[in-house]
């Protein structure tokens, strides 16, 4: 069995407590937009984001490492979902900012994954996993740009 140093162990659990959090941010904001092509979107990121949380908490219990159980995710991703909420509640364009929320979730998730990729020594296949994830977070990221400017 290949394990992992502490604190890599401790980001990979932060990456599932950000995933939840990301998670639970798409299931707000498909709430909250008008856009049919929006929704669709957003429902199509709960559904990656869970198969993250999957992969993720898989290989944790795979490698016996502790999996910290936190399916609220952290207080930051709580206050950002009803940031969203708010925003919904009383902005004219809605659609755009919840847009411009998400666009800077999946900023900030580039960068966790950017920097476990970066500063930890992983095994190949999580490694591959990792970069799997990160990539299709930047095409979401780079999808919003698109989903602006549709009507």
């Amino acid at each position: 069995m290949e394990t992992f140093s502490e604190e890599a162990e401790i980001k990979l659990n932060e990456l599932i407590e950000k995933a939840i959090d990301a998670e639970k941010g798409f299931i707000k904001a498909s709430i909250h937009v008008d856009n049919p092509k929006l929704k669709t979107f957003f429902n199509e990121k709960v559904i990656e984001r869970n198969g993250y949380i999957t992969e993720l908490r898989d290989l944790l219990l795979t490698q016996g490492l502790d999996l910290e159980d936190d399916d609220d995710g952290r207080l930051s991703g709580i206050l950002n979902r009803v940031w969203i909420d708010t925003k919904a509640l009383f902005s004219l364009d809605s659609d755009e900012s919840i847009l411009e929320q998400v666009r800077e979730g999946e900023k900030e998730a580039i960068k966790d994954y950017d920097e476990i990729l970066n500063n930890h020594e992983l095994n190949p296949d999580l490694r591959a996993m990792l970069l799997k994830q990160r990539d299709a977070i930047q095409a979401s990221s780079n999808k919003i740009d698109y989903l602006e400017h549709i009507d």
